[in-house]
């Protein structure tokens, strides 16, 4: 089987990230709400390998079995928190794990190599993590006062909220801005056009800079392969 690397991480990643959106999506229509542990946990063991792993070939993610037992763990984990009435804890826990991982795919995009395929997939990688940050941090707000959103149902079970939330976010991300949920604080009001902020300008700058920068490194190859072809 042939072993994720550095080159091809992102790969992964990005198909991963979208059907974990997905099996969220699914979970929330078909399955009762407890079972979003069970995604967050997967997601949780999907950043580890592919972001936190992909330098180490001894990362102990790889072996065999070991990934389905470290989602079941996580989700035990997750329950035990959940039990002990600890949801501010383990969510800001979650958060600052996402932020971290959000920094060091940066890294891995912006200061290692030459852009690639890969980097630039790894730019959405980063996109998608942006949009759960910003929906953990609704769903922190959203804890601290449910008075904080339009449009969200009085729960104070994290799991039943978050998948609205990843939804909300997303929305904002790309300004679609359906209305179906709305910040009714200052504080989600700012929380949110400065999400909309960030995205507009994360596509506009950063994602378009690697586009182009890859772009030109073609041209630039096929150039000098032009110029050593008209030597010989």
């Amino acid at each position: 089987m042939k072993k994720m690397t550095q080159n091809d991480n992102f790969i992964y990643l990005t198909c991963s990230l979208i059907l974990l959106l997905l099996g969220m999506a699914l979970a929330q229509q078909f399955f009762d709400a407890s079972v979003q542990r069970l995604m967050q946990s997967a997601t949780v063991v999907t950043l580890l390998v592919a972001v936190w792993g992909v330098r180490d070939e001894q990362f102990i993610f790889r072996k065999g079995l070991i990934f389905p037992l470290a989602i079941i763990l996580t989700s035990l984990v997750s329950y035990y928190l959940d039990n002990l009435d600890l949801n501010y804890a383990h969510l800001f826990l979650l958060l600052i794990f996402f932020i971290i991982t959000a920094v060091k795919t940066a890294k891995q995009v912006i200061f290692t190599g030459e852009i690639d395929g890969n980097k630039i997939l790894g730019a959405i990688c980063l996109y998608i993590l942006m949009g759960l940050i910003w929906a953990l941090l609704y769903t922190l707000v959203h804890l601290a006062s449910l008075q904080a959103f339009n449009g969200m149902p009085d729960s104070q079970l994290w799991y039943e909220i978050l998948p609205d939330f990843v939804y909300f976010s997303f929305v904002t991300l790309t300004t679609l801005g359906f209305g179906d949920i709305s910040p009714a604080m200052p504080i989600t009001r700012f929380l949110v056009y400065f999400e909309a902020i960030v995205g507009q300008f994360y596509l506009a700058i950063l994602v378009a800079s690697l586009v182009g920068s890859k772009i030109s490194n073609s041209s630039q190859k096929q150039l000098n392969k032009t110029r050593e072809a008209n030597h010989e």
